[in-house]
């Protein structure tokens, strides 16, 4: 793993690195406090999500995220994963349901890119066992 990340991100068998992203301090620190969080996703196009419960407003809110983008919705406190299209894209580009609040960015996404189906998605500090 990446020294220099920040989170692991596991996806079932699959262990990714992130780095936070700039531009949202309040929900960074929410979800700070809340990790490690882990919870079968449910996948929506190339998107999987989880729910949780952060005390945090949305910030810098965007239905069009990068790829890699793990978001949060506080709307309907959920926790998501981006790595492709979802059924509310135009073209190739992840797109949210809703306004969402980027939190972090996976470092790759390849790995994800073979995933079927749902699967079990957590997310940790990077260097906890």
């Amino acid at each position: 793993m990446d020294s220099r990340s920040d989170l692991r991100v596991v996806v079932g068998d699959r262990e990714l690195t992130a780095t936070w992203a700039d531009g949202a301090p309040e929900t960074r620190v929410a979800l700070e406090d809340t990790l490690p969080v882990s919870s079968d996703a449910t996948r929506w196009g190339d998107e999987l999500y989880i729910s949780a419960s952060l005390e945090a407003p949305l910030e810098d809110g965007r239905e069009v995220v990068p790829e890699g983008a793990i978001a949060y919705w506080p709307a309907g406190e959920k926790l998501c994963l981006f790595w492709g299209p979802t059924p509310a894209s135009v073209d190739d580009e992840p797109r949210a349901a809703a306004p969402v609040t980027v939190v972090a960015r996976v470092d790759e996404t390849e790995p994800l890119v073979g995933l079927d189906g749902g699967a079990e998605l957590r997310l940790e500090r990077a260097g906890d066992p």
